[in-house]
């Protein structure tokens, strides 16, 4: 018995030895496309990574989806281009995602990360009303910077982590098939979870 306790005690410790630790904080994205796994930097933007992690300890995202999608040809012709994919639980949970109270802006000019190719931001219309929905930048995307062109008040929006595992699967889900802005047919989440 003592023999069998000493076993599993060398097992676990094994297993603990073999899983990673990580300084910061880091998500899996599970989609029927395959995994993306993000970063988050508490650090630089605290409010905007401690509310998205309270989503994600609560379950919201399980059955989330991607619905969004910029590609150069899905644009007009006088926009300032983007790439990115967009989801959340806007369309799955609308009501649930309409609720939440807005995380104050944490701004590119503060937290000094910039939407650059695989960087992780929160989606918004005002500063301060972003919750659940996100968007993965594909390439660099200076427009979503604090002074950026793409939103018309030069607020930008909030970047809080990066993709550091699983861009091939960004990339993936970005080539599906859409029509205007959204992916049809959407592309599902089964859920977001801590690594």
């Amino acid at each position: 018995m003592k023999q069998a306790f000493i076993v599993l005690v060398f097992a676990c410790m094994f297993i603990a030895c073999l899983s990673p630790v990580y300084k910061n904080p880091h998500i899996v994205i599970e989609t029927e496309a395959g995994n993306i796994e993000i970063e988050l930097y508490p650090d630089k933007a605290p409010q905007t990574v401690k509310a998205f992690l309270s989503y994600v300890d609560a379950g919201y995202y399980k059955g989330g989806t991607f619905y969004r999608v910029l590609a150069n040809d899905n644009q007009p012709m006088n926009a300032i281009k983007a790439n990115l994919i967009q989801g959340g639980i806007w369309k799955s949970d609308y009501k649930k995602a309409s609720s939440l109270p807005g995380i104050a802006h944490e701004a590119t000019n503060k937290t000094n990360i910039l939407h650059k190719d695989g960087v992780f931001s929160l989606s918004r219309m005002e500063p301060g009303t972003a919750t659940t929905e996100f968007f993965i930048c594909i390439d660099d995307q200076p427009g979503f910077d604090y002074g950026g062109e793409n939103n018309p008040d030069g607020q930008g929006y909030a970047a809080f982590g990066k993709v550091v595992k699983g861009m091939d699967i960004v990339h993936k889900i970005h080539n599906f098939p859409y029509r205007d802005q959204a992916f049809d047919p959407q592309v599902a989440i089964i859920n977001i979870k801590r690594r």
